[in-house]
């Protein structure tokens, strides 16, 4: 992989979870934390990702580690239950700027153990499974015996494809937490208009068939069908040619690429390396010299923020449909 993106976006769409019910495997702790009365509303208990949670009242001195996980948060307005922020892909989108410039950013990319605990949060919401390393000393175990609940990104733990319905379930169970649930409904309300434009200026469209390109040089490491990205393909007007593979993110040869012949070629940004150098690398390789989309030069981009789960995916198809069909956005 190129850049600074965590690496298990590769690899935790293995797992399975049930969200909002029980798991086979879970564990469940008295949070000393949260010892009295319950708040209103509370107790609330969620399933998780395997570790199952009961809160007696919204957390109070939350963190979130990485972006999209950071970026839900704030669209919920919980910036006051904040107490530190890590790892961004991105720039905060400008809406959220302020709240963000309110919360500490306690790492660039994952604080350690101890620095964590030094915030003093009674929560940790990760967008991927790496937040929680076992053997980076973060493990919701020892969060858990640290007094401090967790929650990581259901796009991590699918029982099923990630669709809209499962970013639906991500915003939702995030208010629960915090016990503002009218805030979810609000913020998905906006979310779901945005989709609605985008259906309409697409009707009847012919869809284009494309190939995301993620990294890699001696493989292509590319979107499966399996992730939110294939969902926002398809919404944007597009056809994931490797849809068939049967994850979120996986490799796939540059001569497979070739076979299957993209309209269009997706880059995704992130990380350290511009999409100027991805694009050389895409039509200086020979192995690709004769698909269309190299041939035609024709490229689409997206940031990698923009497609994993959390509240810029709308967006994200917006902008994916008008490099597509931007005929249809005149």
């Amino acid at each position: 992989m190129m850049g600074k993106r965590p690496l298990p976006l590769l690899s935790a769409v293995a797992a399975t979870a049930a969200l909002l019910s029980g798991c086979g495997g879970s564990s469940t702790r008295d949070d000393a934390a949260q010892a009295g009365p319950a708040a209103e509303g509370f107790p609330v208990t969620l399933s998780n990702c395997g570790v199952k949670t009961t809160y007696l009242r919204p957390p109070r001195r939350a963190v979130s580690l990485n972006q999209h996980a950071t970026e839900v948060m704030l669209a919920l307005g919980l910036e006051k239950s904040m107490v530190g922020t890590a790892y961004l892909d991105d720039k905060i989108l400008p809406e959220y700027q302020d709240a963000y410039d309110g919360v500490e950013v306690v790492a660039e990319e994952y604080p350690s153990f101890e620095t964590l605990l030094a915030a003093e949060p009674d929560f940790a919401y990760g967008g991927f499974a790496s937040t929680f390393d076992e053997k980076e000393g973060r493990g919701r175990d020892a969060l858990s015996k640290a007094g401090i609940n967790s929650y990581l990104n259901v796009e991590e733990c699918p029982s099923g494809p990630v669709t809209m319905a499962t970013m639906e379930q991500e915003i939702r169970n995030v208010a629960k937490i915090f016990g503002v649930p009218d805030r979810a409904e609000a913020e998905l309300k906006k979310l779901h208009a945005t989709l609605a434009t985008v259906e309409d200026k697409l009707a009847g469209v012919t869809p284009v068939e494309l190939f995301v390109y993620d990294s890699g040089d001696k493989t292509a490491f590319t979107a499966g069908g399996a992730g939110i990205g294939n969902e926002m393909i398809e919404r944007a007007g597009g056809v994931n040619l490797f849809a068939d593979l049967d994850k979120a993110f996986g490799d796939v040869s540059f001569e497979q690429v070739a076979e299957r012949a993209p309209e269009v070629v997706v880059i995704y940004d992130y990380g350290d390396q511009p999409v100027a150098d991805k694009k050389k690398f895409l039509l200086s390789n020979p192995a690709l010299k004769d698909v269309p989309a190299i041939r035609n030069k024709r490229f689409a981009v997206l940031p990698l923020s923009s497609t994993v789960l959390g509240v810029r995916v709308p967006a994200g198809v917006d902008s994916l449909a008008r490099q597509l069909h931007p005929d249809r956005f005149q």
